[in-house]
């Protein structure tokens, strides 16, 4: 499997097992909800009654968000290019407006009582086993839904943990004022389940802020420095230019901007860029960024680089590029390879076209001058020359490199008929220690040695090699 499918199989698990964590939770909070219910009912209990009110708001909160990490799961389409993971966090605002909505009921109520002065509380060990058993439920709960959440980093499963925490101490609460009732104390009941409200209403408050952040595509806190700094530590990055981040769905996305040398084949950027997202990766598990190389001049560029680097932009080739300081002022000439079948007033515009851009690069006080050749720009259709023709251009080449003190031992020589003539090719040997120079000096004198003999001859390319190997 390549890396995409990789990639998209761990997203289906990951939307797997937060499906089944909500599922887990929409039981666990119905189940919640029918026992607190029934003993808040039993016993007159304001604040068990409210408890169970949030227990039955988390029911559907929970369902809410069962529904939205299915939703959120789904791919990117036409309509929504970045995925649908923005839904978890619709849903854990809706679940905020829930808590808000309990906690002024519940607050209200509990105000109403202590100023009419009711207080009828009838504790009860079943009252007590209920939210025994409901504090031990909303603990599992809590644990499992954090765990999950902040492993698959989902807004709606952290709401969904808030709810069960929040639940978990109001239990404690209501369990603390039916001990207080017990012992003569039954306003406390309502004084607890004013106490409860300012709690849900505050982690309602905390949850709502993360989750607009997220809406409102805030920058999580210290990720584009992370991120800036495993990226600068990439090869061939010359600088970081941005980076810009932002949650969605539980994970991270976002841009990056790098320069990088314009000199580099596209090959090689593209390597960086792959070691780019590698190292994004490492720092961010899951997250996803947009990778942009932009070439830029680097001050050590050698003028022979910045003419080969144009000339490759043009897509024309040049060789023999001689780059001279004459008084002062730069002159930069080169050979310019065009098809040989077209006109010169084509291959002259080309060139001057080329010369233009070199000029534009370097200033228009730089000489530049260029020589046209031709280019055969169709393969050429050959075959094995006759052995008396092959014998003879072997035997011209040997008689030619024993007239030349620096070449020897002229070998596996191939001789091949084209229509516009011969093309042979030849190694021979020189001493290791010369100069690339000097040996190109002594094969094309030998390659016009040849020429000179058989006209014939289109091309003779001659691979030098050295006579013994380097100490």
């Amino acid at each position: 499997m390549d890396q995409a499918g990789n990639r998209g199989a761990e997203a289906a698990a990951l939307v797997k097992r937060k499906e089944r964590a909500a599922l887990w939770s929409i039981a666990a909070s119905l189940g919640i909800t029918v026992a607190k219910g029934a003993a808040g009912l039993a016993t007159g209990s304001l604040a068990l009654i409210s408890d169970a009110a949030h227990s039955l708001l988390d029911v559907a909160s929970t369902t809410l968000t069962w529904l939205a990490v299915r939703a959120a799961g789904k791919p990117a389409d036409e309509q929504h290019h970045y995925g649908h993971g923005k839904l978890e966090s619709l849903a854990a605002l809706a679940e905020t407006a829930f808590l808000f909505l309990l906690s002024g009921v519940v607050a209200w109520e509990g105000a109403r009582r202590l100023m009419a002065g009711e207080s009828e509380v009838n504790p009860s060990w079943m009252a007590v086993a209920v939210l025994v058993g409901a504090i031990l439920v909303d603990a599992w709960r809590w644990i499992a839904l954090k765990r999950v959440a902040r492993e698959t980093g989902s807004d709606a499963l952290d709401a969904d943990a808030l709810h069960f925490g929040a639940d978990l101490v109001n239990s404690v609460l209501v369990l603390g004022a039916l001990g207080l009732a017990a012992l003569g104390y039954p306003q406390a009941d309502a004084a607890v389940a004013i106490g409860v409200s300012i709690f849900i209403a505050l982690a309602g408050f905390r949850l709502a802020r993360r989750t607009i952040d997220t809406l409102l595509d805030t920058a999580p806190e210290g990720v584009a420095e992370r991120v800036r700094d495993a990226v600068g530590r990439v090869g061939g990055v010359v600088s970081v230019e941005n980076v810009r981040a932002r949650p969605m769905g539980g994970r991270v996305i976002g841009e990056v901007g790098v320069q990088v040398s314009r000199t580099l084949p596209l090959d090689r950027v593209t390597a960086i860029r792959a070691a780019i997202d590698a190292a994004i990766r490492r720092e961010l598990p899951g997250a996803e960024f947009t990778i942009t190389a932009n070439p830029v001049p680097l001050d050590d560029e050698t003028i022979l680089e910045r003419v080969m680097l144009i000339a490759a932009h043009q897509r024309v080739p040049v060789h023999h590029v001689t780059v001279q300081e004459i008084e002062g002022r730069l002159s930069v000439s080169f050979d310019v390879e065009v098809d040989g079948r077209i006109p010169l007033s084509a291959a002259h515009t080309l060139a001057s076209r080329l010369e233009a851009a070199i000029q534009d690069e370097l200033g228009p006080a730089v000489e530049v001058e260029s020589h046209i050749e031709p280019l055969e720009m169709d393969h050429l259709q050959g075959r094995e020359a006759d052995a008396r023709t092959a014998a003879s251009v072997a035997l011209a080449l040997a008689e030619a490199a024993s007239g030349i003190d620096k070449l020897a031992d002229v070998h596996g020589v191939r001789v091949r008929e084209t229509p516009s003539g011969l093309v042979v090719n030849y190694h021979c040997r020189a001493a290791p220690d010369l100069d690339v120079a000097t040996v190109h000096a002594c094969v094309d004198e030998l390659e016009r040695r040849v020429r000179t003999q058989h006209p014939e001859i289109l091309r003779v390319i001659g691979h030098a090699e050295p006579d013994a190997p380097l100490a």
